[in-house]
């Protein structure tokens, strides 16, 4: 049988597309492998939100020359926002390069793998598709042997931020039908799995522009109503489509998690402006007040951009101000680096790198101190944990998440996998925590089994 290796980069979304390409080459016959050695082809799937993406695609490919040079008849690929963005350019830059595939063509991936098998051709589809194609294209899978999954709602994206390139690589918004969803996660539900986590690129602007569909709330109501689905999350958020409506689910569903990714990206009224996001950080911090009205123990987390074009001091002072007040359980902190085709990137930029570092590395302190005291304050208590599965940690531990997203590794018995049970929080760490299970009538959920 021949081999494929896959290496993903990026966001959630990528993740979905990935176990798309991995269903579509079993179908022709191909099996994944960890070996890139061992590979009859060779693919990347790519992300260009991150700082020189595609300079560090074509450095990863370098990698692969040899192989290539080795055995002429491996075929190598690249797939994913980057290859959207450069399409036939890469293969004229990379001539050991075989096929390129953009976000919305990776139902032709087996095609164009057959055609370069057979042909010995260099191809590369990186066509937008139009609204009704994409609609019957959407990614489903049903068979799973884990514990939680992620369901696409949604693509593209209709708000053009001005340093982002997700617009121009992933096309405008299309929603997909709501029945489509409920009958996947029907589906995942007999399966095994016990949550879902609902993923597009905004998915508060859900349902909206789409004449008889449901808002986002009224979707996460309806997932609710699943028999065998515990525990719900989504993302991403916008926070200008951040609704009372949705903003309310935090209160009434119980199935909903108590974590939401809300990325601020600038705490300042004139850099937010700038950005195109179409919200004040009065408006940001309204939500967030209701966010914890509603919902008491909800944990938030965020994206933040330090050194846009134009930010002064005051600016920053004032994003430094938004993290103390709203403290964040974590946020995931960026450099602020051009995008070409955006609009930032025709920006003047003066500010001196050097200046722009020392905001981020005094950003980086304050939210570090208010993450540690966040999760060292868990130390101590028990709280439901989904166990998900083996530890990475080894040494016969499970692992699951809490309401709040955070891992969770304990010594456990593999047949509490698929169950809700009670962990006392012992240990608190970066990334994780260590605790030990509490059993009692507090455990939830029924074991499940996979095969």
């Amino acid at each position: 049988m021949k081999q494929f290796y896959l290496e993903t980069f990026g966001c959630q979304m990528n993740v979905v597309d990935s176990e798309r390409i991995v269903a579509l080459l079993e179908e022709i016959g191909y099996r994944q492998t960890d070996s890139a050695e061992q590979a009859d082809l060779i693919l990347l799937n790519t992300c260009s939100v991150r700082d020189k993406a595609e300079r560090k695609v074509i450095g990863h490919l370098g990698r692969f020359k040899p192989l290539k040079d080795a055995r002429p008849e491996l075929i190598i690929g690249v797939g994913g926002c980057v290859a959207q963005q450069e399409g036939a350019a890469f293969l004229d830059r990379i001539p050991y390069l075989d096929l390129v595939f953009g976000t919305h063509n990776i139902h032709r991936l087996p095609e164009m793998v057959a055609k370069v098998e057979r042909d010995r051709q260099r191809c590369h589809a990186v066509d937008f598709l139009d609204r009704e194609t994409r609609l019957r294209l959407f990614p489903k899978r049903s068979d799973t042997d884990s514990v939680t999954r992620f369901v696409t709602v949604m693509q593209g994206c209709d708000n053009f931020c001005s340093y982002c390139i997700v617009p121009h690589v992933r096309g405008r918004e299309v929603s997909r039908p709501s029945g489509e969803i409920l009958a996947e996660i029907r589906e995942l539900a007999a399966a095994g799995v016990r949550e879902v986590t609902l993923i597009g690129q905004n998915v508060n602007s859900y349902g909206l522009g789409t004449e008889g569909e449901v808002s986002f709330a009224g979707l996460l109501r309806q997932v609710a109503a699943v028999e065998g689905i515990e525990r719900i999350r989504f993302t991403t958020s916008h926070p200008k489509d951040l609704s009372d409506e949705l903003i309310d689910c935090f209160g009434e569903l119980d199935k909903l998690c108590h974590h939401l990714q809300l990325p601020l990206q600038s705490g300042s009224d004139r850099i937010l402006r700038r950005m195109n996001r179409g919200y004040s950080a009065d408006d940001y911090l309204r939500r967030v007040e209701r966010l914890k009205k509603v919902c008491p123990d909800i944990r938030l987390t965020t994206d933040i951009i330090v050194g846009f074009p134009g930010e002064t001091e005051e600016d920053f002072r004032a994003t430094l101000e938004m993290v103390e007040r709203v403290r964040y359980a974590d946020a995931y902190t960026f450099l602020y680096s051009p995008r070409p085709g955006t609009a930032a990137a025709e920006l003047e930029d003066d500010t001196p790198a050097e200046v722009k570092q020392e905001r981020f590395d005094r950003l980086l302190e304050v939210q570090n101190a208010i993450s540690e005291q966040t999760w060292q304050a868990d130390v101590g208590r028990v709280l439901p944990v989904l166990v998900e599965g083996r530890s990475r940690q080894g040494r016969g531990q499970l692992f699951g998440r809490t309401t709040w997203n955070r891992i969770v590794n304990f010594a456990g018995d593999e047949s509490l996998i698929g169950r809700i049970v009670d962990v006392r929080v012992v240990r608190s760490f970066r990334n994780s925590q260590l605790g030990e299970r509490v059993a009692g009538d507090g455990d939830a959920g029924a074991s499940v089994s996979f095969g």
